[in-house]
């Protein structure tokens, strides 16, 4: 091979490393390199062994179902999967429908307002983002309603991602990030105007004890807005597709099991809350909220490469290539769950907090 073969390959190499880290790697806003990717709060060293730890959750599922071992779950999965959501997906841990000539960008955006604007806050009102994860949609509801958010999620590692965030975005004056279990919040009764959770309550064992605790916060005559992961009326549990899928999305998304569409309406009123609307946000007219996941298959192979190689080379931990390879399965029978109908990740629920209690 003569010298100017042997530079224009190497040429060629360079530029295709530099355009895989530098121009594929960064996620919205650049917010995560390739080169960057970690285990969280997990070092290094320990991320295969979480990874293992994760799965055997499911080869003992009673586990899965007793409240006290879910929290310790949820957060491992948090440590494993939250730099490769940000670097391949965004700062917005969630779906939203496909909008005709909107990038994915610009649609996730205009759901997240929605959730503020169905809860009717104004400026300078306290409001609570229930799982907020990074922070994508709180920088999105701060910004567009001008109300101070006060978030929680469980994972350290997303508190102090959130809060760089928030910072880099100049919104660290309307935005609060919490670490801490929404099963046991750690504000007083009737302190927050509104609340919302986006794609984030299907990660506790009984939904029933995170609504108590959002209706315990919230002052009398708020509102709260969730957009819950449920199986639909098209769901069929003798039906051995669907329960794979199903069950492949719980296994992939750290969820205890995933609740049918009639229990919600009837979990909030039995807390307490008055039910405003009910409506699942991915039937029509809505545009099917998969595609993304669907156009995202080159994305993932081209990544899924990147990923081996620098896991390979020491610059990712050992172990991503096996959380990558679980997501990339996941997004799948979520694609499956989508086409079919039995699943929908946006089902809303609006609740009122009453402005005096019940009578017993």
């Amino acid at each position: 091979m003569d010298s100017l073969t042997l530079f224009c390959t190497g040429a060629l190499l360079a530029g295709g490393l530099y355009w895989f880290v530098c121009i594929l790697g960064p996620a919205e806003q650049k917010g995560k390199r390739a080169v960057d990717l970690s285990g969280g709060s997990i070092s290094a060293e320990k991320v295969q062994d979480n990874y293992d730890k994760y799965w055997s959750f499911f080869r003992r599922p009673k586990e899965i179902e007793t409240a006290e071992k879910v929290p310790d779950f949820v957060d491992t999965f948090y440590n494993l999967v939250t730099d490769i959501y940000e670097w391949g997906w965004g700062q917005s841990f969630h779906f939203s429908p496909s909008l005709p000539g909107k990038s994915h960008r610009d649609a996730t955006r205009l759901h997240e307002e929605m959730a503020v604007d169905l809860i009717d806050v104004k400026p300078g009102d306290r409001i609570l983002d229930v799982g907020c994860g990074v922070g994508g949609p709180m920088r999105a509801i701060a910004a567009h309603s001008r109300a101070n958010v006060v978030g929680i999620t469980i994972n350290e590692y997303q508190v102090k991602r959130a809060r760089l965030h928030n910072k880099k975005a100049g919104l660290d004056s309307l935005c609060e990030v919490v670490c801490g279990n929404f099963l046991e919040m750690p504000f007083p009764e009737n302190s927050f105007d509104g609340a919302y959770s986006i794609e984030a309550t299907c990660h506790a064992p009984k939904l029933e004890e995170v609504y108590a605790e959002i209706f315990r916060v919230l002052k009398p005559g708020s509102l709260y807005v969730s957009y819950e992961w449920v199986t639909t009326d098209k769901y069929k549990g003798d039906d051995a597709e669907h329960v794979e899928v199903i069950q492949g999305i719980e296994r992939g998304d750290a969820l205890p099991g995933l609740r049918s569409y009639v229990d919600i309406a009837e979990t909030a009123r039995k807390v307490g809350f008055e039910v405003v609307k009910e409506r699942d946000l991915a039937k029509p007219p809505a545009e099917p909220w998969w595609t993304r996941l669907k156009m995202g298959r080159i994305a993932y192979w081209r990544n899924h490469i990147l990923v081996t190689v620098l896991a390979a080379i020491g610059v990712a931990p050992k172990g991503t290539v096996d959380v990558h390879d679980m997501l990339f399965k996941t997004a799948d029978y979520l694609t499956r769950g989508g086409e079919s109908g039995i699943f929908t990740p946006m089902h809303m629920i609006l609740c009122r907090k009453p402005e005096t209690p019940k009578s017993s």
